[in-house]
């Protein structure tokens, strides 16, 4: 839960106002001042690509599947490839990506997505810490079983030539 005063509420309602991704719509009995947002048409994308940013806007990088299941109150999609049909035009878009595709982490089957409508996304430093550490341990495995497989080689090939 977050807890903020009026006027920071009031500020951000300005600035989104200014950048036009904020109108100003009035209730059904014209007293109550309402907002709604306009990114979609601010920006040129459809409304899965808006359910989609918006969900990761709030909860953070994402699978397609999690994103799938997320955003199912703001938009329907009919499977997990239309989710990510979405995501990568949203990569590729030609001026600028709002979405990346972040590396794989370690044990994880799937693919997060992460949003970069506030800049460049970054895995948590624990993370790229972990995952590093386990690349590391890996390639010391694999480097000290190939050494024993070398010298098991070099001494069947020594008894074979005697």
């Amino acid at each position: 839960m977050t807890s903020v005063i009026d006027s920071e509420v009031q500020a951000a309602l300005e600035d989104l106002r200014g950048r036009i991704l904020v109108l100003e719509t009035y209730g059904a009995s014209g007293r109550v001042l309402r907002y709604a947002q306009n990114f979609g048409r601010v920006y040129g994308v459809p409304a899965a690509s808006v359910a989609l940013l918006a969900v990761l806007v709030l909860r953070g990088p994402q699978t397609i599947s999690e994103l799938r299941a997320n955003s199912e109150r703001l938009y329907r999609f009919d499977d997990a490839s239309s989710v990510e049909a979405y995501l990568e035009e949203l990569a590729t878009r030609s001026s600028g990506p709002l979405v990346t595709r972040l590396p794989r982490q370690a044990g994880a089957r799937e693919q997060r997505w992460a949003h970069l409508l506030c800049g460049a996304a970054a895995l948590p430093t624990e993370a790229v810490r972990r995952q590093t550490v386990q690349e590391d341990t890996g390639l010391e495995e694999r480097v000290a079983r190939l050494e024993l497989e070398v010298a098991e080689l070099r001494a069947a090939i020594g008894l074979a030539s005697r």
